[in-house]
């Protein structure tokens, strides 16, 4: 059991840490931001154009590839994990690409979750879009390609919110990253698997230095989710 005193000595050298730069936290927190933002990215390139086309065009199956997509928004991530393992495995279809423990891999996890994500919002962010400009693209003759991209750069603020939010998903997810990158010390190892590693090892210092960040990054992510919102609310006005 954790003492008041042996508490609070962690949570000092948790800010040491964090203040002199500690070189495995400063590594783990590198790494966690390197995964997630190439997942978001990732995310987002076939995300966003995916949740426009749903919106915007008729198609036979529309109505359950949009079901699927809300479905999908809930993905449990160790399911995801599992899957993505299963393929990158030695055994697997992609096995010969020998990704498996390696960043890349834990990147194509957090995209397969985040990805519906982003598709699902972006689909509702064109459906609203459509009420007002839907008649005046089809007067100019708009082709697929136009239509997606006018659509997604009138919604860009809400738009951004929702890759915002993608990258709040993916910066907190453990349990698939977990299997597909075996928490590899200064390989694979994140904030959120060595926070779980840390605790289990009573390495308290680290593990709360590293959820400091975590927690200031998602304060972070939120705010800047918030000033988006505004400023596109004062632009509406």
């Amino acid at each position: 059991m954790v003492t008041m005193h042996e508490f609070a000595g962690a949570f000092a050298t948790a800010f040491h840490l964090i203040g002199t730069l500690d070189p495995d936290l400063v590594g783990i927190v590198g790494l966690s931001l390197r995964v997630s933002l190439s997942a978001v990215a990732l995310a987002a390139l076939i995300g966003l154009p995916l949740g426009a086309a749903v919106a915007a065009f008729d198609f036979p199956g529309r109505r359950a590839v949009a079901v699927l997509l809300n479905a999908m928004m809930g993905l449990p991530p160790v399911v995801v994990g599992l899957i993505v393992y299963l393929l990158l495995s030695r055994s697997g279809p992609l096995g010969v690409l020998g990704l498996l423990f390696t960043p890349e891999a834990m990147i194509i996890a957090q995209a397969v979750l985040i990805t519906p994500i982003v598709a699902a919002l972006a689909r509702q962010t064109v459906e609203d879009l459509l009420l007002e400009y839907g008649e005046l693209l089809r007067v100019v003759g708009a082709g697929p390609v136009r239509t997606i991209v006018t659509l997604l750069s009138e919604g860009r603020a809400s738009l951004v919110t929702t890759v915002l939010a993608g990258f709040g998903r993916a910066s907190a997810e453990v349990g698939a990253v977990m299997i597909v990158g075996g928490n590899i010390d200064q390989v694979t190892r994140v904030m959120t698997t060595a926070i779980a590693l840390e605790t289990s090892r009573g390495d308290l210092p680290l593990a709360l230095g590293l959820g400091m960040i975590l927690i200031a990054l998602s304060l972070a992510v939120n705010a800047a989710v918030a000033v988006v919102r505004d400023r596109d609310r004062a632009r509406v006005l």
